[in-house]
């Protein structure tokens, strides 16, 4: 009997390490004798990746919406043609981003109406939601000495909009509990890898 697919997805502010964290994850498992598909978003692969060069390198004023049915456009595309197909395959899905991202960041952090993005985000996965969730969670001062010099464009945002989106963040991890698991980023990347480690097992084995 084939393993079940599961989704997990990574989430929290730039600069709190859940890239890191989440290749970390796709070995632990692969190691463990699953199969593991690595993906991102915005820009898994084809149309996404061209995407993903507009919304983060655009040197252009983007409306806060624009930049919403972007990210909204990437997903449906990502959903569809690679974690659909890779669950029902009883694949794990390991994703740097999902939508959380788009309520932290458009929400949250632009200001956009949180209820409008939630049905967007339906709309665009078909209701699909990821098992589980890690929010990776850094204080804003932290998580700007981490990203470094060269930024992106919503790395460049400024601090206050960064504060709001790992408020954000925090909320949605109160909302949905049994999903949304926060971790403590602020520690060295062992003990956040170990952390989250016994939040995954605890998962798999329930």
């Amino acid at each position: 009997m084939k393993n079940k697919g599961y989704f997990i997805t990574f989430e929290g502010a730039d600069g709190c390490g859940k890239t890191t964290q989440s290749e970390l994850v796709q070995k632990y498992l692969e190691d463990k004798g699953f199969e593991v598909v690595w993906t991102r978003e915005p820009g898994a692969k084809g149309l996404g990746q061209n995407i993903r060069q507009l919304l983060l390198h655009y040197d252009g004023d983007v409306a806060p919406m624009c930049e919403a049915f972007l990210f909204l456009a990437d997903r449906a595309q990502h959903i569809e043609h690679l974690i659909k197909p890779a669950v029902a395959a009883g694949k794990i899905v390991v994703c740097d981003r999902h939508t959380d991202s788009t309520i932290a960041y458009q929400g949250y952090g632009r200001g956009e109406d949180i209820g409008q993005l939630k049905y967007l985000n339906n709309l665009a996965t078909g209701a699909i939601k990821p098992d589980l969730t890690f929010v990776f969670d850094v204080s804003t001062e932290v998580a700007q000495t981490r990203v470094g010099s060269e930024k992106d464009r919503m790395e460049s945002a400024g601090i206050e909009f960064h504060k709001k989106v790992r408020q954000g963040y925090l909320e949605i991890a109160k909302q949905e509990p049994e999903r949304v698991k926060v971790v403590d980023a602020n520690n060295s990347i062992e003990k956040v890898f170990e952390d989250t480690k016994k939040i995954l097992d605890a998962f798999l084995n329930q």
